[in-house]
């Protein structure tokens, strides 16, 4: 039978061999003790296995509290284990359950984090996977050549929808490419979800009459599975394509059940990640995440971005986009999404490490806070952008692009 393989890092104060017997055992056929059902007939054919186990260091303090090493040495290690796909069929919560569940618990381990998992091309016929990813992102938005130029609705909450659909106009008439709901809103108090699809999509759908160019937005369906999928409703008769999610909050059912729609693109929201791996020793690594969320049918993904102003590292960061511009089984594409704390002063930088231009860059202040609004804002970026592709440094950009150049003066020390 087919099998999935997943990449852990692992910390112990126990033998490599037996920690790793223990972490297959306990997610599949074993448990702490012997049970008479187990039988070898049965762990043959559903216990989980070891399949590699690479020592890289010892260290002598615990990543995390757990087991106390009687001799003060705790062992770290890459290790790679394989189920058989008779355990839990083509079912991503069980899947997830498997690969990560009580594992994270386990007594010998003083850390673990998974870090990427290969799943056999069978799935490609159980899984749409990413109905739009890149290609179908940049056809929607009439995008090629260069990032997708995105923005995010600030201030994230409190506007009415009358003060959104006419931010919008002004972004709309600046170039801009995709606009978004903040993760924070969906449907508040002065701003019911509805009426601001209503509000957002006059604006848009008379600027796409105007001038053949419909701008992506994003609003934020998360809530429930029946009230999210009203909502997508809502937003695909009024012409909408793009309806973003926030993944860790909805979870991969919910996910899935509003990928599964297949009519607009899935722009999807990491917020929580930090939750999941900010600790160098424990949780899941964005090569693994990303994968989970392809099978699921996300089409836009979050990555940070390089200088952001989070915690993650710019290479963590070019990690996340190679990662998710590798193929994965023969054409789930999914558009890397950079943001946080972004101008268009890291351009050049994310450029120079990553040689792509297959993402949507989004800046939030970096194009309304622009001295000259969010028109100089967006017209800012798109320079930005030309002149990393040019090999341009950030002060080569600034002497040839004004707008740009009045970026540097107002983002260009923070």
């Amino acid at each position: 039978m087919e099998r999935i393989t997943a990449r852990y890092y692992i910390e112990t104060p126990y033998d490599l061999e037996k920690a790793a017997a223990v972490l297959a055992g306990e997610q599949s056929s074993g448990t702490f003790v012997a049970v008479p059902g187990e039988t070898e007939e049965l762990k043959q054919r559903f216990a989980a296995r070891v399949e590699s186990i690479t020592h890289l260091e010892t260290v002598t303090e615990p990543a995390i509290p757990g087991a106390v090493s009687a001799k003060g040495q705790y062992h770290r290690a890459s290790i790679e284990v394989s189920w058989s796909i008779e355990n839990f069929g083509y079912n991503l919560p069980t899947m997830v359950s498997t690969l990560q569940g009580n594992l994270y618990e386990i007594t010998q381990f003083t850390g673990l984090k998974l870090m990427d998992l290969e799943v056999p091309a069978s799935f490609a016929d159980h899984f749409k996977g990413p109905r739009f990813g890149i290609e179908g992102c940049r056809k929607l938005t009439g995008v090629e050549g260069r990032p997708l130029i995105g923005t995010i609705i600030k201030p994230s909450i409190g506007m009415t929808p009358q003060q959104t659909a006419e931010l919008v106009k002004t972004l709309a008439e600046a170039g801009i490419d995709f606009i978004k709901d903040d993760e924070l809103l969906s449907s508040s108090a002065n701003s019911p979800f509805e009426e601001r699809v209503d509000a957002v999509m006059r604006v848009v759908n008379d600027h796409a009459d105007k001038t053949g160019k419909k701008v992506m937005y994003a609003f934020n369906v998360s809530d429930e599975i029946d009230s999210m999928l009203r909502r997508y409703d809502k937003v695909v008769a009024a012409g909408g394509t793009c309806a973003m999610v926030s993944l860790n909050s909805v979870g991969l059912a919910g996910a899935k059940k509003v990928c599964d729609q297949g009519q607009l693109a899935i722009h999807g929201h990491r917020n929580g990640w930090g939750m999941l791996n900010r600790h160098p020793l424990l949780g899941i690594e964005f090569p693994a995440y990303q994968k989970l969320w392809r099978l699921a049918g996300v089409d836009q993904i979050h990555v940070n971005g390089i200088q952001n102003k989070f915690w993650e590292s710019d290479d963590s960061v070019v990690r996340s986009i190679e990662a998710c511009l590798k193929p994965m089984l023969g054409g789930y594409s999914v558009l890397p999404v950079v943001s946080s704390g972004q101008w268009g002063g890291q351009a050049p930088e994310t450029y120079r490490r990553t040689q792509t231009t297959d993402l949507l860059y989004m800046a939030g202040g970096g194009i309304m806070a622009h001295p000259n609004g969010p028109t100089g804002g967006v017209v800012a970026l798109r320079q930005a952008w030309e002149a990393a592709v040019k090999g341009l440094s950030v002060e080569e950009a600034a002497a040839e692009y004004p707008e740009f150049a009045k970026s540097v003066e107002k983002f260009g020390s923070k």
